[in-house]
């Protein structure tokens, strides 16, 4: 096979702020990439996996960083479209010193990837990947993007391929609760793996504990799934069974997000090198307390050579 991972999603220009408060009074901020599913390509590239990313940009200059920034990662952008007259979409995160969640502001609507359509995928060459990554951000744009992920799902699944899914809740970006729910739980169905954190599990199943959120996914049909317990590790229930990993200490917490993109790219990378599922929630929980003490939501992402000398 071609690629051993492709995802698909949009992925903003991401302004960090240089200096703590209110973002209306920030003046210095720093250029970096964002997105859910960009996270996780970035992180499975630097590891060594090939990758690749499907979307769409605008033809303008945040596009074409964008696009500079992910081919330098080595990512296969070849399914990019640049697309003349669009947008790209771009956000702001504040500066925090707490260890709070930042203040953040997107400005992504009508960008050129809230308007990819199903009939723009190269099936084909999706099929060509061993494994497919999804989240609910993509999904959650439009209804062309939902009927993408739905496609690209589908067609993995009837080729035998594997599919993560992580719901990654947006829900300002849903018409309703209910819609967000019953839409990313007919999702999770169609994955081999499901990765949620506790409080999306317990928004989505109705369930409270990490047993039932994982129990909730396993009757739909999920082979694994990796509850996300934030400090306290991560709860799995799978074919080989059940248990809890523990979480590593943190000296501080500068920033949360991103944390649970890097937590699917430790899952991703451990099942598709052969590793026993807790070596590869181990190695999740590893990659993502690194992620909470950068301002980046890349930053933290290990080399191949920082995961070899981790011992994970």
């Amino acid at each position: 096979m071609s690629l051993e991972v492709v995802t698909l999603g949009e992925a903003m220009a991401l302004f960090v702020a240089s200096e703590t408060g209110p973002l209306e009074t920030v003046r210095h901020f720093e250029k970096r990439t964002a997105g859910a599913e960009t996270n996780v390509a970035v992180g499975l590239a630097r590891l060594g996996l090939r990758v690749g990313w499907v979307s769409r940009l605008g033809d303008d200059s945040m596009g074409r960083f964008l696009i500079g920034e992910f081919t330098r990662e080595g990512i296969d952008c070849s399914h990019v479209a640049i697309v003349p007259g669009a947008r790209t979409g771009f956000m702001f995160k504040g500066r925090v010193e707490d260890g709070s969640d930042p203040p953040i502001e997107y400005h992504r609507k009508g960008s050129a990837a809230s308007e990819l359509q199903p009939a723009e995928l190269d099936l084909p060459w999706l099929a060509s990947a061993r494994h497919l990554h999804a989240t609910g951000v993509f999904p959650a744009l439009t209804t062309t993007t939902l009927a993408a992920t739905r496609a690209a799902m589908a067609h993995l699944r009837a080729h035998g391929r594997t599919i993560s899914f992580d719901p990654n809740l947006r829900p300002s970006l849903w018409p309703s609760s209910d819609v967000m729910r019953a839409t990313l739980n007919s999702l999770a169905a169609q994955a081999d793996w499901v990765l949620p954190g506790l409080d999306e599990g317990r928004q989505l199943t109705g369930q409270t504990t990490p047993e039932d959120v994982a129990a909730f996914y396993r009757r739909l049909g999920a082979r694994l799934v990796v509850v996300k317990l934030g400090a306290e590790g991560a709860y799995y229930d799978g074919e080989a069974g059940r248990g809890h990993i523990p979480g590593f200490a943190v000296n501080q917490v500068i920033d949360t997000v991103g944390a649970g993109d890097g937590f699917a790219v430790g899952v991703i990378s451990g099942l598709l090198a052969g590793r026993a599922v807790p070596d590869a929630v181990r190695r999740a929980a590893w990659i993502g307390a690194r992620a909470v003490q950068v301002r980046g939501d890349t930053e933290g992402l290990p080399t191949r050579d920082e995961l070899a000398a981790s011992g994970l």
